[in-house]
C-alpha cells in the first residue's frame, strides 16, 4: 500500500440548538473517526514496510470555524489535531512513513444537496468555488510532494490567514454574514440528505454550481508563508537590537555636565583627553 486518502465527511447545517446530540455525533463519527480509523488501517501495511503516504482531505475550517456549521468545523479541527499528534510519533519513530494534510476551499461535489439542513433551505459554498477536478488535482501533488500542509486556493489561505491574525474580526463579520450561506431556493419536500445512511443513486462529482466554479487552482505550501514571516520578524529584532545599540552608544559618548548649558567644544575634547 502505497497511498491512502482519507476523505469521508458527513454535515448537518444549522444552528447549534438545532442540531440533536445523535446528529453531532454522527459528523463526528464519520468525518473525524473515520480519519482516524482509516488512519490506523493505513498505518498497520505501512509500518511494516516502513513506507507509504496518509493525505488527510482537511478545510479551511479546520483553522477557521463558520456559522451553521459547528459539527463540521469541530471534527475539521479534531481532524487537523489528530493529524499532527501522530505526526510527532512518526519523526520520534525515524519512522518513513508520510503524512500530510490538504486544506480545501470550497468544492462543487454534491455535497450540498446530501447535506441535512435544519434550516428548510440547501446551503451553498462561501466565497468562491472549485470544481472537483482541479482539487483532486491539487491532492496528486500533494500525495506525491507530502508537505506537512497544503492550501488550496485564495479563499482558503485568506481564511486560515485571518483565523491567526484576525480571529475577533472575524467572528463578528462571519457572524453578520451568516445568511450568505443559505440558498434563496427551499430544500424540496422529501429531499435525501447522507448523514445515517449512504445516497441509493450516483449523482457523479459535481454539484449545482458548475456555472460559477474555477477550474484553475493555486496551492500553497504555508511554510513558504511562515518561512517569509520568520524572516521578516528575525529582521525587525536585528533592526530594533541594532538600533537600540546604537541608542546605547550614544548615550555613552555623550557629554556628562550638571546641568545648564552644554559645555563648550573646546573643554569637552580637554575632558576627554585627560580621562
Amino acid at each position: 500500500m502505497d497511498l491512502w486518502v482519507n476523505n469521508a465527511m458527513a454535515t448537518v447545517f444549522g444552528p447549534v440548538e438545532a442540531i440533536t446530540p445523535a446528529e453531532f455525533r454522527r459528523v463526528s463519527d464519520v468525518t473525524y473517526l473515520g480519519a482516524v480509523h482509516g488512519t490506523l488501517a493505513a498505518l498497520r501495511h505501512m509500518r511494516a514496510r516502513d513506507h507509504g503516504t496518509i493525505v488527510q482531505i482537511g478545510s479551511a475550517l479546520a483553522y477557521r470555524s463558520i456559522p451553521y456549521q459547528a459539527p463540521y468545523c469541530a471534527a475539521k479541527f479534531a481532524v487537523r489535531g489528530f493529524t499532527d499528534s501522530l505526526r510527532c510519533e512518526l519523526i520520534r519513530d525515524g519512522s518513513a512513513v508520510r503524512l500530510t494534510m490538504v486544506q480545501l476551499p470550497a468544492v462543487n461535489t454534491p455535497q450540498f444537496d446530501w447535506s441535512r439542513s435544519k434550516i428548510g433551505r440547501r446551503h451553498r459554498p462561501v466565497g468562491s468555488v472549485y470544481t472537483p477536478e482541479a482539487v483532486a488535482e491539487a491532492i496528486i501533488d500533494a500525495a506525491e510532494g507530502a508537505p506537512r500542509e497544503a492550501w488550496l486556493g485564495l479563499p482558503a489561505v485568506q481564511a486560515i490567514v485571518g483565523a491567526m491574525t484576525i480571529p475577533g474580526l472575524l467572528d463578528r463579520w462571519l457572524g453578520w454574514n451568516a445568511d450568505g450561506q443559505i440558498s434563496p431556493k427551499p430544500a424540496p419536500p422529501g429531499s435525501e440528505d447522507i448523514l445515517f445512511q449512504p445516497a441509493d443513486t450516483d449523482h457523479g462529482v459535481a454539484g449545482r454550481f458548475s456555472d460559477e466554479a474555477g477550474a484553475r487552482l493555486t496551492a500553497v505550501n504555508p511554510a513558504v508563508l511562515r518561512g517569509g514571516a520568520a524572516a521578516a520578524t528575525v529582521a525587525a529584532a536585528i533592526g530594533i537590537a541594532l538600533a537600540s545599540r546604537r541608542g546605547r552608544s550614544s548615550d555613552r559618548n555623550a557629554p556628562r555636565h550638571d546641568g545648564g548649558d552644554p559645555p563648550p567644544r573646546e573643554f569637552r575634547f580637554r575632558r576627554r583627553i585627560a580621562k
